[in-house]
């Protein structure tokens, strides 16, 4: 991770992000995508690059033992001032490619962060290959990761971040083209955005079997009622009906912000 990332992190916004609601349908629906090929408690989960925690909190409460790692130490200590205590939530700093965790030590991985901050293909394989690693055999990983065309879905269009920051629509081709969305100015957020195919190829080099590839949140973070359709009980099935109807279609598969490709290490 690059000290301008760092910084992007050191703010401390990474606590709150997934309650606005953009951030409760990604959270919802990846939660969601979890359950239809996590184990079940107890078992011993790995939350790699876990931010403040919100997915081993969660998965804490559902019985698990959480072997949380990340490599901002702010979010460490957010994640024990949230678990109080909890015997079930494990936490230290740590780097997705050289992980602390003895070899098959734990039932499933979540890879929900690393791989959009490693621009470098051969860091992403390697940190999908401690995943491997650490897994159990049988066990799943679930790697996000942002689409290529997030920056003009969701940053242009949906978010007109053009009207605050002038240099960023002439980036969005080379984004495109590349995949690599670099940081505008110290504490700017940066990524590299995955085409698809490109994020099962990852997997399948890494030696996980079985992949399968979703978009998260549909075209949901589209709306600027957002926040209106998901207080409204109707409103909020059909944000969450749309998007898992989406999910799996190929020729829409990059319209989500993020992808999780899931898959196993071979038995």
């Amino acid at each position: 991770m690059s000290d301008l990332v760092k910084g992007y992190y050191a703010k401390g916004e990474e606590r709150d992000r997934l309650t606005t609601p953009r951030g409760q349908v990604e959270f919802e629906r990846t939660k969601e995508i979890v359950l239809r090929r996590r184990p079940d408690a107890p078992s011993t989960v790995a939350d790699i690059g876990g931010g403040a925690g919100p997915y081993a909190l969660w998965l804490a409460g559902r019985g698990h033992l959480v072997e949380h790692r990340d490599l901002m130490p702010l979010h460490v200590q957010q994640l024990e001032a949230a678990a109080d205590g909890n015997p079930l939530v494990r936490t230290a700093v740590g780097d997705a490619r050289e992980l602390d965790l003895p070899d098959r030590s734990v039932d499933a991985v979540l890879l929900l962060g690393p791989l959009y901050h490693l621009p470098r293909r051969a860091d992403r394989v390697r940190a999908l290959e401690e995943a491997w690693r650490v897994l159990r055999p049988g066990g799943p990983v679930f790697a996000a990761a942002i689409s290529r065309w997030a920056p003009r879905l969701d940053g242009e269009f949906a978010q007109r971040l053009y009207e605050r920051d002038e240099r960023i629509s002439p980036l969005i081709p080379d984004v495109e083209r590349t995949g690599w969305m670099p940081p505008l100015f110290d504490g700017s957020f940066s990524a590299f955005c995955h085409r698809p195919g490109q994020l099962r190829a990852e997997l399948r080099s890494a030696g996980f079997q079985d992949v399968d590839l979703v978009g998260v949140e549909g075209p949901g973070f589209l709306m600027h009622d957002l926040a209106e359709r998901l207080a409204d009980p109707l409103g909020r099935t059909v944000v969450f009906e749309t998007a898992r109807a989406f999910e799996r279609v190929p020729e829409l598969l990059g319209l989500s912000p993020h992808l999780i490709a899931t898959g196993n290490r071979p038995a």
